[in-house]
């Protein structure tokens, strides 16, 4: 949320606080593991983030980690890529980052926390396959990285990855269990001075009711043909990951294959995940149905609770006849609205193919609040579009999309409420205030945690970085 909060940001400056702010709320830095000599430095760090030591060696050692000087310069070069500024980090606040994320690495090994080398590997996968899409080959990632060959550039890169695992399963575990009561969010607000009250953007709540274009039998039966036969290709010896990247419309899986690893608790929809784990281990499943589209399954390794599979979506034509009967449908429900026969919220409650939002009358549920409400700055800007022009409860026209690959649908939205910009009040915005006590009571935790574990944790800091000011007390003084 985008708020004017003095009396956060007063707490924020403290100094054992600001640093780990960035570690709750951030993507942990890329920092290199290579061992060289001990090397003391023997030039000053610069403020100038451009000014680089011209001399490589170890200036820190945490737990078993190190960081080399050239770690700082990885570390810039990292941000700078992902379209961040370094102009206003010094060299001393981005070595003590670093520190930082050694420090949670270091502890988790000492917890024990679990990262698997499956767990890593599926993130490298993941992210390789990004990146290649973003600079175009292999060889181009392992020349970025500054390494001789792919191998040298998988090594370093999987070591970097499993450190930010531990990272931020450390971070998590630290977290996850700060709860927050009603009473110390009341008392957290009372304690804001009025005049430095948090301030709330505008915001508003959206409905919708959705009419999907329905497939014929025939349609179906030619989806569920094709996927036997690409079952029966690969029983004789074809490649299902080369039948997933040629044919799978599932635009998150084909790139790679179809592949996915997978628990009970990893966020799937039912029928597959019952599929799924319902097969053995090289076993390909017959053609079932989702939300998607029809699907098969070929299942290629089960380590206890988790399944490697790979998976092929197809999802049956629409017919031009559909989707004029559907657009007929969803301009008649709009007519029946407009001339007051049925309210929105029944009409989607007994007409809207949207099963999701169908029992709360459309409303639609914001992801990442968990709310009703929607901030016009951070709103998805395809339904900021539809609703931007609205006034509350005024009705769209109807429209067509196309929310997944194949696969049109109708849609009528409405402004059910629109929030202006405003102060806040306790009562009106309990869960926006919630969440902002529950972020300075996660932030105390982990400012102990440093405190507790820098103390029981061997720590060294070499050469000129001693005389840095760290917002945490690596010196031990």
């Amino acid at each position: 949320m985008i708020f004017q909060f003095p009396f956060i940001s007063s707490f924020l400056n403290n100094k054992k606080h600001i640093l780990t702010l960035l570690l709750i709320f951030s993507v942990a830095l890329v920092s290199a593991q290579e061992i060289i000599k001990d090397n003391p430095v023997k030039e000053t760090p610069k403020v100038d983030s451009s000014k680089k030591m011209k001399i490589d060696g170890i200036i820190a050692t945490v737990g078993e980690y190190i960081i080399l000087d050239s770690d700082i310069d990885k570390a810039y070069l990292e941000i700078s890529s992902q379209g961040g500024s370094v102009k206003d980090i010094t060299r001393c606040q981005m070595l003590g980052k670093l520190m930082e994320d050694k420090l949670y690495a270091h502890q988790a090994v000492q917890d024990s926390v679990k990262v698997t080398d499956s767990e890593v590997k599926t993130m490298m996968d993941e992210r390789l396959n990004y990146m290649t899409e973003q600079l175009g080959s292999m060889d181009k990632i392992v020349e970025y990285y500054k390494k001789d060959n792919e191998e040298d550039f998988r090594t370093y890169f999987f070591d970097i990855l499993k450190e930010n695992k531990l990272t931020t399963e450390m971070q998590k575990k630290i977290v996850d269990d700060v709860e927050i009561t009603p009473e110390e969010v009341r008392n957290f607000f009372k304690k804001i001075p009025k005049d430095e009250l948090p301030v709330f953007s505008a915001e508003m709540e959206v409905a919708q009711i959705v009419v999907k274009p329905k497939i014929s039998d025939a349609d179906k039966q030619k989806v569920i043909d094709r996927l036997n036969g690409f079952k029966k290709e690969i029983q004789e010896g074809s490649s299902f990951a080369t039948k997933a990247v040629l044919y799978s419309q599932d635009p998150g899986s084909r790139s790679s294959g179809g592949y996915y690893k997978m628990n009970r608790k990893t966020p799937f929809v039912k029928e597959f995940k019952d599929v799924a784990f319902s097969l053995d281990e090289g076993e390909i499943s017959e053609p079932f149905e989702t939300e998607y589209g029809y699907h098969i399954i070929f299942v290629e390794k089960v380590k206890g609770q988790e399944v490697e599979l790979r998976h092929i979506l197809l999802a049956p034509k629409v017919t031009e006849e559909a989707l004029l009967e559907a657009k007929e449908k969803i301009t008649l429900i709009r007519k029946r609205i407009v001339d007051k026969e049925i309210t929105f919220a029944e009409a989607a409650r007994t007409l809207s193919d949207e099963k999701e939002t169908r029992t709360n009358g459309g409303v639609l549920i914001n992801p990442k609040t968990q709310d009703t409400r929607f901030e016009l700055t951070k709103m998805d800007p395809s339904l900021y579009a539809q609703v931007s022009n609205l006034k509350e409860n005024e009705l769209s026209s109807p429209f067509v999309e196309e929310p997944q690959e194949g696969k049109k649908q109708f849609k009528l939205v409405t402004v059910t409420n629109r929030i202006n910009e405003h102060t806040a009040d306790y009562a009106k915005d309990y869960t926006k205030i919630k969440e902002l006590a529950l972020k300075e009571k996660q932030i105390k935790a982990i400012g102990k945690w440093f405190d507790d574990k820098i103390k029981d944790t061997y720590i060294k800091i070499i050469g000129e970085y001693k005389d840095c000011s760290f917002t945490n007390n690596w010196l031990k003084k």
